[in-house]
Formats: structure tokens, sequence, C-alpha cells
């Protein structure tokens, strides 16, 4: 199902939509059926939405040996390599946090965390394919519900830099 910014139906309006309304940044909503928390993995939201994995991103969460804290989002059926991701940040290592970790962090819960809305906002890296697509989906913020929009527009809203950081 798709639906374009304001007019999504208020009772799906997540953070990352009202900032996106706010910004009165263009985007549009998908969403997919779901249970309750229940996280699903990306390339199978990729498929409940009939798009190439390609275009779908998750957001991962890393924190570095400085103790500091970094968000990638790469496409859902990549794996994120430890080592150019670190480049990337400049930092000697990184580690995926815990989910047990994530909500404290970012606000979100696992399957439904989203570049865009977090309780701070951290150092964030794309990967670069993105720049190659007219616009790149996204989680929403809640599970169940993604976000499609240019990726420029992502990178400017939540001041991200592109970089290689996938195996």
């Amino acid at each position: 199902m798709k639906r374009k910014g304001a007019q999504a139906m208020k009772e799906i309006k997540t953070n990352a939509m009202r900032i996106l309304d706010k910004q009165k940044l263009a985007y549009q909503v998908h969403t997919y059926p779901h249970h309750d928390k229940e996280a699903v993995d990306g390339v199978s939201v990729a498929a409940m939405l009939n798009e190439d994995p390609a275009h779908v991103y998750k957001t991962l969460i890393t924190q570095a040996s400085s103790k500091a804290y970094y968000v990638f989002v790469i496409p859902v059926a990549a794996e994120l390599d430890l080592k150019k991701a670190a480049k990337a940040v400049n930092e000697k290592a990184v580690e995926l946090i815990p989910v047990k970790n994530l909500l404290g962090v970012s606000g979100y819960i696992r399957g439904g965390c989203s570049p865009i809305g977090m309780k701070k906002l951290f150092p964030t890296i794309l990967h670069q394919t993105a720049l190659e697509q007219a616009t790149i989906i996204f989680s929403g913020g809640q599970i169940g519900t993604q976000i499609e929009m240019a990726p420029q527009s992502l990178a400017d809203l939540i001041h991200a830099r592109f970089a290689a950081v996938i195996r």
C-alpha cells in the first residue's frame, strides 16, 4: 500500500514521518502485514513489498572502540563490512550493538529502526549504491511501515555521508 506524505493515515504516522512532514520532504509510505512486535528480515520485507532487495535498505547501529555510536544504512541483502565501516568513520574498530541495547540507544526496536528520528543524531553512513537509485526504501520507525524517498534528501536530513561499507 502506498501513500504520499501528509496523506498517510494518522494512525500509522511515525516520528520519522512527522519529521519528514515538518521538513516538507517528499516521501511515500509502504506497509506490509506483520504480527505485533515480531521483526521480519529485510529480504522478506522486500518480497512483501514486491521490491528488489537492492532497493530496500536496513539500518544498523554500531559502537566503536571509542564508545561512539555510528549508524549504517545498507541494502537488506548485504552484510556490513566492519573494517570498511570503521574506516568510513575514522575509528579503529566498530561492532554491531546487541539487540537488547537497540531501544535504549536509538528509541527504536529491532525491525522498526529508522535512520530518521533516533534519540540522538548519530553520525550516519549510507552505502554508496543508494546514490545509483532515484529512491530507496527503509524503515518508517515501526514494524510494518517503510518509507521511500530520495537518498540525497535522506542524507541531507540526517547529515549522512555515502561510502562503500558492505562486503
